[in-house]
């Protein structure tokens, strides 16, 4: 079982090694099998397909977290997280605006479930109709 400050001190790491650009720290806080809900988007499973995502985004996006506010359950199995997104736009992402180097900045949101002391799920939410006024500008 996980304890609150156990998932508190593994969200911290997770957005520690996000701003860090460490991904293989990131994917070292995910179980094997974990689901991650996309923003706008579908279910993926697995940390191969989380590794894809994150290749991706990192191809397409440059990014930042500014004012991470985290908690979590006292039986430390969910957790949340708010935040700013500070980015740049990169290269064109599909079905999406046209990138130019565009910055953004954009409130955003997670929600973990924990397990064996690793990360079960991300689920992360953010304003698409705001990020494309941003960029679109």
């Amino acid at each position: 079982m996980t304890s609150r400050t156990d998932s508190l001190d593994l969200l911290s790491r997770y957005y520690a090694a996000f701003n860090a650009g460490d991904r293989e720290a990131m994917l070292a806080c995910l179980a094997d099998d974990v689901a991650h809900d996309i923003n706008q988007g579908e279910r993926q499973t697995g940390k191969d397909a989380f590794r894809a995502f994150l290749g991706h985004m990192d191809r397409c996006y440059r990014e930042r977290l500014d004012g991470i506010v985290l908690m979590a359950s006292e039986d430390g199995a969910r957790g949340a997280a708010e935040f700013v997104v500070h980015g740049e736009y990169l290269t064109t992402d599909e079905g999406l605006p046209p990138a130019l180097g565009q910055r953004y900045m954009l409130p955003a949101g997670a929600f973990f479930d924990i397990s064996d002391g690793r990360i079960a799920r991300v689920s992360v939410y953010y304003n698409l109709a705001d990020w494309t006024r941003q960029v679109e500008g």
